[in-house]
Parts: structure tokens; C-alpha cells; sequence
């Protein structure tokens, strides 16, 4: 009997998803992956906000297997959505219908601006990289934090 269950628990972990975090914005969407096992966020990718959004997004969820999404909800500081969020939100319904699975919003207040600070190796200036390098960053902000008071893994 006692064999048995530490082959169950074996099971249930490496049957883990991956999620999938999002920074919406309107002129770049930066991208975050979670780990297999659905603990922590990294970094992906930043890509510029076109119609083609949505169908390069789902793409990326069928190749590296996603099971969940996690877009950043755009608030101020007293709490009421910013002006991005009714359109993040529109985006998230389509995405929802598009790729079949379920979509979770995290706080993103400061994530920017954090992620700003994360040292790098690159060199700090106005140029596009570090711009992309803080999008994705972000995303990985909002989907670690998502992950970690959600507790998954």
C-alpha cells in the first residue's frame, strides 16, 4: 500500500502545467513562463500589440503546453481599473474563447517599476532591449506572485 502512494504522489508531480503571464499594454505585451511544475515565472518574450496578438498568443500555448494564463489587472493606487484594463480585459475574454482555458488576473501595481530594478547584465539606457527586458520582466512579476499566493506546485 505504501508503494503504491508514493507512485501517486510521483505521478501528480510530473503531471504539472505550465501558466502563461501576461503584461498587457497597448503598444507591447510582455510574455512570462511559469516552470513546470507551475512555481515560479521567467521571463519570455515581449511582442508588439497588432491583430496578430492574440493568434501569435495562442500559438505559444499550444507549443509550450499552457494550462492557465495570468494577466496583470491594471489598477491606480486607489484601486480603480486604469484606462488599459477594460481592453485587457476584452483581450482576456477573447483569449479565453480562443484557446480554451482559464484566464486569472493578479495585481500588477508597481510591477513595472519593479522590474525596472531587477539588475541585469545589459547595459542601462532608453534603448528598445531594455524596454523589451522590463515587459517580459514585469509579466514574470504578476505570475510569480500569482503562483505564489495561489500556491500551486
Amino acid at each position: 500500500m505504501f508503494l503504491f502512494v508514493a507512485r501517486a504522489r510521483r505521478m501528480l508531480y510530473t503531471c504539472s502545467m505550465r501558466y502563461l503571464g501576461i503584461d498587457y499594454g497597448t503598444k507591447k505585451v510582455g510574455l512570462a513562463l511559469s516552470d513546470e511544475a507551475g512555481t515560479m515565472g521567467f521571463p519570455f518574450d515581449v511582442i508588439p500589440n497588432t491583430p496578430q496578438t492574440l493568434n501569435r498568443i495562442c500559438v505559444l500555448i499550444a507549443g509550450k503546453n499552457i494550462g492557465a494564463i495570468v494577466i496583470g489587472e491594471s489598477r491606480n493606487f486607489m484601486g480603480a481599473e486604469n484606462p488599459i484594463a477594460k481592453d485587457a480585459r476584452v483581450f482576456s475574454l477573447l483569449l479565453t474563447e480562443r484557446a480554451g482555458i482559464p484566464v486569472f488576473f493578479e495585481s500588477e501595481v508597481l510591477t513595472t517599476a519593479a522590474a525596472r530594478r531587477i539588475p541585469g547584465k545589459e547595459v542601462k539606457s532608453r534603448a528598445m532591449k531594455r524596454h523589451v527586458t522590463v515587459d517580459a520582466a514585469a509579466a514574470a512579476l504578476i505570475l510569480t506572485s500569482y503562483l505564489s499566493r495561489t500556491h500551486h506546485g
